[in-house]
């Protein structure tokens, strides 16, 4: 939060003042960045963050909502980098705030993902000189396979579902057309989800909404004439200068105090690929070895520690993933499954594959309607050098006492037998995986195999398919987690970690458990990989 002053409404804006304010104070807020759901658990990691978090902005706008010496807010949004999901949870945030405060988003950039978090407020300003990126609902995604061939690197891709896309970009030159249909589907999920939110923020229909992006809209005269913003006005003539009262200031920038009580909710993170062993986070810029990764013995661990805490009375399972290990999913699983205390789950942008096999065990789903969620299917694979090899003249040996002991060797593809063997457990784990969720769904195993297939689904056609339980975000979760557990909603809630036993503190633990494998070699995996999806 960015509070250098204090201000007060100009004169120009003609606002009503609350009884007995003489002179309306405001605060301002910055909105801009990544915005990721929550601090990172690796305490280091934490304290050099300098992003500001859907977690420490509903703290603030907590506080806020309380001061009753505030007339309104200011919500400044930057250049903001975050996903549709993280954008509805801080409109639902803003909607909150405007219960209790007058609230203005000042909206100088224009795109899908700023408009839907500023229309929380109840007012939406741009200066006259505003730039619009405001265009339709579409994805690209390049495929590598006749690139990767042209080299010499054929990609070998053993799927169960057509859906399961994670491997096709290495191993086709298109897109088939399951992958066609499937993101043609995504997309219009989400469209209708974004329509309907703008629709009911701005006041207008949806198909109004659709023609905003329809049309391109490219100034801020023609987005007022449209009913997409409030006002036309320039930051400095929204609000002035006024008095600073100190001690107000001081207790908003303030830690929120920790709160004790009959009881109190544990949430668990699981952020990242999921793999075994121990969360970490590699520095890599390639996909499926960079960014964080769930490990499975740290999510177990601290699973059993907010299930042994006699304070916590639920849990909530926060899970961004589009998967990973399926060992690992199934361990976490069985630790969400085996909890007297009631588990809820809520997704973020994604919760796909693996990151839908861990939570299929929760007595309470919520998903956002922009979450990309379900791929119920496995995929296994590998990269194959053999004529890249002899290009290079790289000439592999190969010594094996069974025909299947380098079955995972990139210098040769799968034999048949070698096939045969991955194609025999991908099914084990498909069907596994299928009766995980057809038993926490309460659905039967050809229901759920209809919505498998490897398919992936936005957070509002899960809701549809019976995938999740209601639409929402982690102060929802946390609300359901307290009617469970039959606590006020005010009840404190804790991060919980694994309990340290080695000799070094866990985030250097952490920091040094660095694997270069991916998730796919060596290992049946849930992963749907295709996140450039991401809409801006």
């Amino acid at each position: 939060m960015n509070i250098p002053f204090l201000n007060s409404l100009s004169e120009q804006s003609g606002a009503a003042l609350p009884a007995g304010v003489s002179k309306p104070t405001w605060v301002v807020v910055d909105i801009g960045g990544a915005l990721p759901a929550r601090q990172p658990t690796n305490p280091i990691a934490a304290l050099l963050s300098r992003n500001e978090t859907l977690e420490s902005l509903s703290a603030k706008f907590e506080k806020l909502s309380k001061a009753e010496w505030l007339h309104g807010v200011l919500l400044r949004f930057g250049n903001l980098e975050t996903d549709l999901a993280s954008a509805h949870a801080l409109r639902a945030m803003l909607r909150r705030l405007s219960e209790t405060k007058r609230t203005v988003s000042y909206l100088p950039s224009v795109n899908k993902v700023s408009l839907l978090a500023a229309s929380g407020a109840q007012e939406v300003v741009a200066p006259e000189s505003a730039e619009f990126m405001l265009h339709g609902f579409g994805a690209e995604i390049t495929y590598l396979g006749a690139f990767l061939k042209k080299h010499g690197v054929d990609f070998e891709n053993l799927r169960i579902g057509e859906f399961k896309s994670a491997l096709t970009r290495f191993s086709q030159d298109h897109m088939d057309e399951a992958q066609r249909l499937q993101t043609a589907e995504l997309l219009r999920g989400m469209e209708d989800a974004w329509a309907s939110d703008l629709a009911e923020a701005r006041g207008v229909s949806e198909a109004a909404v659709r023609a905003w992006i329809g049309e391109g809209v490219s100034s801020a005269e023609r987005a007022l004439e449209l009913g997409l913003i409030s006002k036309i006005a320039y930051e400095d003539e929204l609000i002035g200068p006024a008095t600073r009262p100190l001690a107000a200031v001081v207790e908003l920038l303030m830690p929120a105090r920790s709160q004790r009580g009959a009881g109190r909710i544990a949430l668990v993170p699981v952020v990242g690929n999921i793999v075994t062993g121990k969360s970490r986070t590699n520095p890599l810029p390639i996909p499926l070895l960079g960014g964080a990764m769930a490990g499975s013995d740290t999510v177990v661990a601290a699973l059993r520690r907010a299930k042994a805490d006699k304070q916590t009375k639920a849990i909530v399972l926060y899970v961004d993933s589009g998967g990973g290990s399926a060992l690992a999913s199934d361990l976490i699983w069985r630790e969400v499954k085996t909890s007297e205390k009631p588990v809820v789950a809520v997704m973020g942008s994604v919760a796909a594959s693996g990151g839908y096999y861990v939570l299929a065990g929760a007595a309470h789903v919520i998903a956002s309607p922009y979450t990309i969620t379900g791929s119920i299917g496995v995929v296994t694979g590998k990269p194959v050098f053999k004529d890249f090899n002899q290009r290079q003249g790289f000439t592999p040996e190969r010594v094996e006492r069974q025909d299947n002991a380098l079955i995972y060797s990139s210098s040769q593809p799968f034999s048949d037998a070698e096939r045969s063997e991955l194609e025999r457990g991908i099914a084990e784990v498909y069907q596994r995986f299928v009766a995980r969720v057809a038993e926490g769904r309460r659905l039967s195993t050809a229901q759920v195999d209809s919505l498998g297939r490897g398919r992936v689904w936005s957070g509002s056609d899960a809701l549809t398919a019976g995938l999740v339980d209601e639409l929402g975000d982690v102060h929802t979760a946390l609300q359901r987690a307290c009617e469970l557990a039959g606590l006020s909603y005010d009840a404190p809630v804790w991060t919980a970690g694994p309990p340290n036993r080695g000799p070094l503190p866990e985030f250097a633990q952490q920091a040094a458990a660095v694997s270069l494998k991916p998730p796919f070699l060596n290992d049946q995996a849930l992963l749907w990989l295709d996140l450039n999806l991401t809409l801006k």
